[in-house]
């Protein structure tokens, strides 16, 4: 799983494998090892109607409502935003790079703008 965070906004982009286990256990999380703690970064499955956040000690936990969920993992749909406060979030199937890039894609869904 990836995390950009720009100012007031935070997006995550899954990889299909990531899509599939939040489907199927209703949270997926990873994690950037510091020297004195891990900062760990997840989204759950809630129950709520609204995409939401919230920044807990070291860790940052996207709340994302199943409906949401089941949609991104059994359609084509690229993604959902919401906001918190001054806060953008964003979620989003991570697709293939059309550029050159070193890191591992194997697990990315198929760039719908790559013409194979």
């Amino acid at each position: 799983m990836k995390i950009r965070i720009k100012d007031n906004s935070i997006r995550f982009r899954l990889t299909q494998s990531e899509v599939s286990e939040l489907g199927k256990n209703g949270i997926v999380s990873s994690f950037t090892e510091f020297v004195d703690r891990p900062f760990i970064y997840t989204i759950e499955k809630t129950n709520d109607a609204t995409l939401s956040a919230a920044f807990i000690e070291n860790r940052i936990v996207m709340k994302m409502p199943e409906a949401m969920v089941e949609e991104l993992v059994s359609t084509d749909i690229v993604g959902f935003d919401g906001q918190v406060g001054p806060v953008k979030l964003l979620v989003e199937k991570d697709f293939v790079c059309i550029d050159n890039t070193m890191e591992d894609q194997s697990d990315n869904y198929p760039n719908p703008n790559l013409k194979c």
